[in-house]
């Protein structure tokens, strides 16, 4: 399986870069084959924008990192209609969506209009300006951020737009050995920067690969009972009461069938990457908190009663039975 060894090299080259996140490099590569998008949720510093830069240097693609902030435009990162007074017309000039991979850092930040553009993007692949619709780039991934610390001057993303997102991935502080490890990574890179011999590495795959792998996952075998565990997962959210009693009245919004498909696609990414050429529930109930936490919404009782999402889902994972 080649190009199962260059996924391996992939994810040996981030784990180069990055200490302490091996969950968010997993998911990231699970994102990648399952062809959508991230939202990670993490306080700063802890490596999130260094996650998918280091991804952009082992992929054979560009990269680009859009900052949100309030006074951002729609145009601001679809693109303009330029003018040109010697041809006397109207020349379409690309914004930062154009790149293959996306950094959507403090999505939360930017207002509506703003991630009204986003959204046409994620989902449909495309940007529409002056009534022209562009397609965006076959290979085409957005992982954007949010810091839960600060909310002020922020904007609730709608649930819409959170349903687009794949998975929502959450982030937490690395154990004292990582942070060790973290500090002498950065000496030796600053040293490095420093002599002027900081090493210069290749591209580990490129987009053909990407493509093959892709098609690969798709190829494997998922069982008819574990395809049913899988559907009676999402359907546990939207009738709760039918799979136990101590679920009713915790839930508010049940999934979308999106979570049905993401589920699919993130257990068939995850399996693929274990090396295994089939999806157990082990693989399901490994990516359900990510596929879940941000489609599943709680009432005001549940969350009254300390309850969140991840704790709810802990508890479908626990009462749906497992073939």
């Amino acid at each position: 399986m080649p190009h199962k060894q260059k996924f391996d090299q992939l994810q040996a080259f981030i784990e180069r870069k990055i200490v302490g996140q091996k969950r968010l490099i997993n998911r990231l590569l699970v994102a990648l084959l399952a062809d959508g998008h991230l939202l990670v949720e993490g306080a700063p510093g802890l490596a999130k924008t260094r996650a998918i830069q280091a991804l952009s240097e082992g992929v054979h693609s560009d990269f680009h990192r859009i900052q949100f902030t309030p006074d951002l435009l729609p145009a601001d990162i679809t693109g303009t209609e330029i003018f040109h007074q010697q041809k006397a017309s109207f020349k379409f000039q690309k914004g930062p969506l154009f790149h293959n991979l996306i950094l959507a850092d403090e999505i939360n930040r930017a207002p509506a209009k703003v991630q009204s553009a986003l959204l046409e993007a994620m989902a449909e692949r495309q940007v529409t300006v002056a009534g022209t619709t562009y397609q965006l780039p076959d290979l085409f991934l957005v992982m954007a951020t949010q810091n839960p610390i600060e909310q002020e001057g922020t904007y609730h993303l709608p649930e819409a737009q959170m349903d687009r997102f794949l998975m929502h991935v959450t982030v937490d502080y690395p154990s004292l050995a990582e942070e060790r490890a973290i500090l002498h990574l950065s000496r030796r890179e600053m040293l490095a920067e420093v002599q002027q011999r900081k090493e210069q590495e290749a591209a580990v795959i490129t987009i053909e690969d990407i493509r093959a792998a892709r098609e690969q996952v798709l190829n494997i075998h998922m069982a008819e009972n574990v395809e049913h565990y899988l559907l009676h997962l999402v359907m546990a959210t939207r009738e709760p009461e039918k799979y136990a009693s101590a679920l009713q009245g915790k839930i508010a919004y049940g999934a979308s069938p999106r979570a049905s498909l993401a589920l699919d696609r993130c257990s068939r990414a995850y399996a693929w990457l274990a090396g295994r050429d089939f999806v157990s529930p082990e693989d399901i109930q490994a990516v359900a908190h990510d596929v879940l936490r941000h489609r599943v919404l709680l009432n005001f009782e549940a969350e009254a009663d300390g309850h969140n999402s991840d704790s709810v889902i802990d508890e479908l994972l626990s009462l749906v039975a497992v073939p």
